[in-house]
């Protein structure tokens, strides 16, 4: 059985590691983009296999020690179906967002200015989608996810042993592929606050706590209350 300062090491690294390579590819494809003597960027498939192989491995690693959350927007589908008590989910929150803040700060010493270029990373809004319309994304997009964590790593009927992090990955990877030109695909508040925080770019900021967080909750209480078997 593992004790919480545990859980809590396991839920920073893993939210770490989301954050630094996924934020990392984008800003190695945009050092791409912008070396003239490098290879073609890769674009949006490869942030999108970087950031799901992330949450895919370490949700494979450490799933099993905290449940490979590494996401504010999975913690509160916990709390909302009282599988989390309102001081484990503020600690998970705390964890997670601290964990993004280290990776984007670390991101920012590269030895380049890539990174300033987009932001480090920060998901910002397309140019004409609108804040609500960047919302109801956010909120569908991590709906999804959200959705499959409960239905193979909460659901004892699931596939948490075999298959839960390669599918919780390419739900990820899928979010991205869609949801990355259009609103950065964040699924995940911690993952927008970090590198927020690191390149001081706040620019339609509330769209990625108020979406991937109403969609947590929305996908937890409708598993809960129409799948999970009940004592």
């Amino acid at each position: 059985m593992y004790n919480k300062p545990q859980k809590l090491v396991a839920e920073f690294i893993g939210t770490f590691a989301l954050v630094f390579f996924g934020v990392g590819a984008i800003i190695a494809d945009q050092f791409l983009r912008s070396n003239a003597n490098g290879p073609s960027a890769y674009g949006w498939l490869g942030i999108a296999l970087a950031q799901g192989l992330a949450i895919g491995i370490l949700v494979t690693s450490l799933g099993h020690i905290s449940g490979g959350h590494f996401n504010p927007a999975v913690t509160i589908g916990f709390w909302v179906t009282r599988k989390f008590s309102t001081f484990d989910t503020l600690a998970y929150w705390a964890v997670q967002v601290a964990g993004a803040i280290v990776a984007a700060y670390l991101l920012r010493k590269l030895p380049f200015d890539a990174w300033s270029s987009v932001q480090l990373g920060t998901p910002d809004l397309a140019s004409g989608i609108s804040r609500t319309t960047g919302m109801i994304f956010e909120a569908v997009m991590t709906f999804f996810l959200v959705f499959v964590v409960f239905a193979t790593a909460v659901d004892e009927r699931g596939a948490f042993n075999k298959i839960a992090g390669f599918a919780i990955g390419l739900t990820v990877t899928m979010g991205v592929l869609l949801g990355g030109p259009f609103t950065g695909a964040a699924l995940n508040p911690a993952r927008a606050f970090g590198p927020a925080l690191a390149a001081n770019h706040w620019t339609n900021h509330g769209v990625y706590w108020i979406g991937p967080l109403a969609g947590g909750v929305a996908a937890g209480w409708l598993y809960d209350l129409l799948f999970l078997p009940k004592a």
